[in-house]
Order: C-alpha cells, then structure tokens, then sequence
C-alpha cells in the first residue's frame, strides 16, 4: 500500500510492475505536487489496513469455503444459481464494510470495534448457515445477514460526518429492505424463495448505482489494499479446495501432474491481477478526487471485483472436481466451472483493465472466448487434458503480456 506522500507512492511500486501508463501517472502526480505544493486524492495520509479489518475478512475465508462446498454438493444447474445468489450476499455483506472501515478508524475506538467484531460473529454465523441456506437453515441465515446489514448501516450513521450520514440515510431503504427480503424468503421454498432472493440481491447492488454514493469519500490506497487482499483470500480459496481433494488421492505421476497444473492455473491468475494492472489502477484511483473517485471506486472495485472473484471461486469448483477425476472426462457442470470460470475472470479483469488504464487485453478477450468455445470438447478428453489445456492458455496469456510490457527479467 502507498504511504507518506507521493515521493513513497513512487518508491514503493515494484520496479517489474512499472507500465508506461503508470509511470506517467505517478509523475504527473509528482508534477502536480511540486508546482502547486499540494497532493491530488485524500488530503490526509491514507491509513494502514487494521488486523481488525484482517480479523473481518477472515470470516469470508471460511465463507468463500463454504460456498464452494456448496456448490460441490449441488452439482445441478439450479445449484450453480444457488450457489451464486449465495456468494453475491456475502460478496456484498463484505463490499459494504469495505466502505465503512475505510471511513472510519473502527479498530482505534472501543464501541466501533466492538460493532465490527459483533458483525464479524453474526456474518460467521450467516457462513455455517449457508449449506442449509435454501433449506432447513433458510431463516437463521436470513436473520443473521439482516443483523450484519443493521449494523452496518447503525455504525455508518452514527460515526461518520454529516454528509456521509445523509448518504447512508439515502441508501438505508435499499441496504435494509433487500436483506430483509431474504428473512421473508427463509418462509418458503422454490420459485417463490427464489425470487425473493433475486430481488433482494437486486435491490441491494443497485441502490448505491441508481440513488448515488455522493457523500461517501474513500483513502484510495487503503481502500484498494482491501480488494488486493480479498483476491488473496479468494486465490487461496483454489489452494484449500484443491489441497483437501488432492489429499484424498494415491499420490502417483498423474496425481502429482494434476496438482501441479492446478496450482499453475492459480499462479497465473495471481499474475494476471497483482502484475502491472493492479498499480496503475490504484494509480488512477489516487489521482482521482472527490465524488468522481467514490464512483470509479463502486463500479470497478465493488461490482467489477465479484466478476473476479467469482471467476475465482467457479474455478476453484472445477479445478476441485478435475484433480478428484483425473482419469476420466469431467461432467458438464465441472468443465463449465473450470472453463466459465477462468472465461468470467478474463472478462472481469478486462472491464477493469479497460475503466482503470482505457486500454483491454484483446488476447485476453479471444482466450475467454475460446475456452468458452472448448467447454463441449473438455467433457470428453481426460480432465487431467482438460485441466492442461486451461493451464497452457493462461500461462501463453501471461508470457505474451510480459513480453509486450518489456518487463525486466532480473534486477
């Protein structure tokens, strides 16, 4: 994360992950500081992630868990909805103290960290209740995701300034009323129990688009250290599921090869996020103040990250499901996973790249578009051909971008 002005915010980019595009962005912020005396962004230095924030995004580990068992158990496409409705809750319930801690010092006052830790019990809560989500644990899990959002919403009005309380009353109605939904969902079942989730989900990712987030500020280099770490979170999602498959094996030549394979896939990914593209987008969100940058920050990092993380979660599902199966071919909704999954991944990292650098990966779009195309021929070759075969695209996509940057391959 950038600290102590802009001469540390230049000095702490990695010296392989500077782009042209972030270089002229980091000394046109420099230029700007020293003709005018002043910083562009927040004018106070942005704070450090707090262990209390850390502590909070734990829970989602063990509910990023969850939801991949979830969906390993509900191998049917009415579970693959299920399962997405399932993280789009929990990717909101975290989306929603992600701007909170950022705008308030929750860990340093005793009744605010108090409220954050009461949030993070009830949302672990909501996480042991997902398996039975839809079913016997419909309402526990609905009251406790009610819980987390009134809390929520509570320490916003209370321990902000006073323009950022009128933004929270703003959006209280949809922040509120689309988790309540669920509660009333947890009294039935089928279409009637889907369609109230639909809605809620509905209600509560389009109020802060369509009543606006004026009112709301953000520290851009704490705020885009909490999505960096929640992809982490997300990355080592892949590694557990597929660790805890892989242990359930007779370790031979196959074995090994699968898990390897499946660990490059997830080393790429890595790449793909955390290389240039990840600093010049942070770059960007610096140098821009105001209302301007709560909007970039809502569209590009609260929407535009659950198409990543998604794509994270989907492929850890088929990577699970391939290296459990190596010798024979992957069923249709396991290759779906795999492949949608990385194809969802590419595609959200393009919008980002495209709002946060006005430049898109089209090798990155074609792959997306292929393994799309070979989800048909994946469910009849051998998954661990399957598993190869994504691996070999990911990493030809990696290669051909370092190549293009003329990254420096030693110090």
């Amino acid at each position: 994360m950038w600290n102590g002005g802009l001469e540390a915010n230049w000095h702490s980019v990695p010296r392989e992950a500077i782009s042209i595009d972030n270089l002229l962005c980091v000394k046109a912020s420099q230029m700007a500081s020293d003709i005018f005396g002043t910083t562009t962004g927040a004018d106070e230095e942005s704070p450090e992630v707090s262990t209390l924030e850390l502590f909070f995004d734990l829970v989602f580990v063990f509910g990023f868990i969850q939801v991949a068992n979830f969906l390993s158990a509900n191998l049917t496409w009415t579970g693959m909805i299920r399962g997405i409705a399932l993280l789009g809750a929990l990717w909101w319930g975290w989306v929603t103290y992600s701007w909170l801690t950022d705008a308030i010092p929750a860990e340093g006052i005793l009744s605010e960290r108090l409220v954050i830790l009461t949030a993070a019990t009830s949302m672990f809560v909501v996480a042991v209740a997902v398996p039975g989500a839809f079913d016997e644990h419909a309402l526990i899990f609905g009251i406790a995701y009610f819980v987390v959002r009134v809390l929520h919403v509570g320490l916003y009005a209370i321990s902000t300034d006073p323009e950022t309380q009128q933004g929270i009353r703003r959006l209280t109605p949809g922040f509120l009323g689309g988790p309540a939904l669920l509660i009333v969902a947890g009294f039935f079942d089928g279409i009637v129990q889907g369609t109230l989730w639909a809605v809620a989900l509905t209600i509560d990712y389009a109020v802060p688009y369509i009543r606006g987030n004026e009112g709301f500020y953000i520290y851009a280099e704490h705020f885009v250290e909490r999505y960096r770490l929640i992809i982490i979170i997300a990355l080592g999602e892949i590694l557990i599921e597929t660790g805890f498959s892989a242990t359930e094996l007779d370790l031979g030549s196959r074995q090994i090869l699968g898990i390897v394979l499946g660990m490059g896939f997830v080393i790429t990914l890595w790449w793909l996020y955390f290389d240039y593209l990840v600093s010049s987008a942070e770059c960007r969100l610096v140098n821009t103040e105001g209302h301007e940058r709560a909007v970039r920050a809502l569209i590009s990092y609260s929407y535009v990250h659950f198409l990543l993380v998604g794509g994270i979660i989907f492929s850890a599902l088929g990577i699970e499901e391939l290296v459990a199966h190596l010798g024979s071919p992957p069923e249709l909704i396991p290759a779906v996973a795999l492949y949608g999954g990385g194809a969802l991944f590419l595609f959200g990292r393009g919008v980002f790249q495209w709002r946060e650098t006005d430049h898109i990966s089209i090798p990155g779009l074609i792959i997306s578009v292929v393994i799309c195309l070979f989800i048909p021929l994946g469910t009849r070759l051998p998954a661990l051909t399957a598993l190869g075969f994504i691996f070999l695209l990911f990493a030809g996509l990696v290669t051909y971008e370092v190549k293009d940057q003329g990254l420096p391959r030693t110090r």
